[in-house]
């Protein structure tokens, strides 16, 4: 399982805004120079990280960008989904319902079932705190 570069950098502009004060506004542009990644595709990645209420846009002079929560609500998981959709391992588990017609004769579906569960378990278990304490103790890390 591959992860976009969206779903990547959407966690770094996450830990970035975890590490400023939560009243604060953080402009895309020094998002970008902290992360080394364009503006123009922040501005992407933000937007979809907006529209799942995960940060909130202020305006004028002091604008920027802030999360809507305290570092420890959000996991890892929360925010992979909103960039990247499901995170299941195969396409027939993307939903509530197995819609696959072979699910039930399919020999390698529990295998399946069984790591999207793994998955899911280990970047819930993660939370933006956690990442960002991990970040402040690894020495050379860019935050």
């Amino acid at each position: 399982m591959k992860f976009s570069t969206k779903g990547r950098y959407a966690l770094r502009l996450m830990v970035e805004l975890a590490g400023h004060d939560p009243n604060e506004n953080v402009p895309l542009k020094e998002i970008g120079a902290s992360q080394q990644i364009s503006v123009k595709y922040l501005e992407q990645i933000i937007t979809g990280l907006s529209r799942a209420g995960l940060v909130k846009a202020g305006r004028g002079s002091q604008g920027g960008y802030r999360l809507t929560r305290k570092p420890c609500e959000y996991t890892a998981g929360e925010i992979l989904r909103a960039m990247e959709g499901s995170l299941a391992p195969i396409p027939c588990l993307d939903g509530e319902e197995n819609l696959c017609p072979n699910s039930g004769s399919c020999f390698t579906l529990p295998f399946w079932s069984g790591l999207g569960k793994v998955i899911d378990q280990y970047v819930d278990s993660i939370t933006l705190e956690d990442l960002y304490q991990q970040t402040m103790n690894t020495p050379g890390a860019a935050l």
